[in-house]
């Protein structure tokens, strides 16, 4: 299986040219022959809490047809949004849609970052899926500074750890580059890491969207300038 990591810039607090954004990368990674694509965090509105926290009209359900265009890219999605909760706060959660577009899973984040304490609520259980017989787990940004979670999808069978995250110049391209290898070498997981690139609320995304080997090798890296995908070839058991 191919599968595509993506980066982008986003136009802040706007969900419907977003998701334009979205799917025409989608689009791409297709053509390139990704089964699956994934997206950073807040993919959907950028990295806007003071806007996320004063707007519900931006939370985006599992089924808002505002999510239409990219169900109907014809690649399985997993898209990092505000989640309404039926609560005061919505979830920081990834959306996992089939190629067909039907809904597979949500997963919300569980280890939120400082300032998103006050915007989201935390989540509390694990995130799993399995397409064309590969098992995945998922985790979104500060969650992969806690071992404990993909090392428990690596536990539960899981072959691929995909990372819906943002990490910005200065301290986070160093971040970027220990924390996503290092569970590929520790937990012996692929690991798929989705960023965004240029602004991206009080940050600069530094890029990079790429995809490690079990072990910790990169097998494909993007720039840290363009909205773009990369893809990368997933077996599903080791060989």
């Amino acid at each position: 299986m191919k599968i595509a990591a993506a980066q982008l810039t986003c136009t802040p607090a706007d969900v419907r040219a977003n998701v334009a954004r979205a799917a025409d990368l989608a689009a791409e990674a297709r053509e390139r022959g990704a089964a699956l694509v994934v997206f950073p965090e807040l993919a959907l509105t950028g990295y806007e809490l003071a806007a996320l926290a004063a707007d519900p009209g931006l939370w985006t359900a599992a089924d808002d047809p505002r999510l239409d265009p990219l169900r109907s890219a014809g690649i399985a999605t997993a898209v990092n949004v505000a989640l309404p909760t039926g609560g005061p706060r919505p979830a920081l959660a990834t959306l996992v849609h089939d190629a067909d577009g039907a809904h597979v899973t949500t997963y919300a984040k569980q280890h939120l970052y400082r300032h998103e304490q006050e915007v989201f609520r935390a989540g509390e259980a694990d995130g799993r899926f399995e397409l064309g017989g590969i098992r995945f787990c998922l985790g979104v940004c500060y969650d992969n500074h806690f071992p404990e979670l993909p090392g428990r999808g690596a536990a539960d069978g899981c072959r691929v750890h995909l990372a819906s995250s943002l990490y910005g110049t200065g301290d986070g391209i160093h971040e970027r580059a220990t924390v996503y290898p290092g569970i590929a070498r520790d937990h012996g997981l692929y690991v798929v890491l989705a960023n965004h690139v240029g602004p991206a609320g009080p940050w600069t995304g530094c890029g990079r969207a790429a995809v490690w080997a079990p072990g910790g090798a990169l097998l494909a890296e993007a720039d840290d300038r363009t909205p773009s995908v990369v893809t990368a070839s997933i077996e599903a058991a080791a060989v």
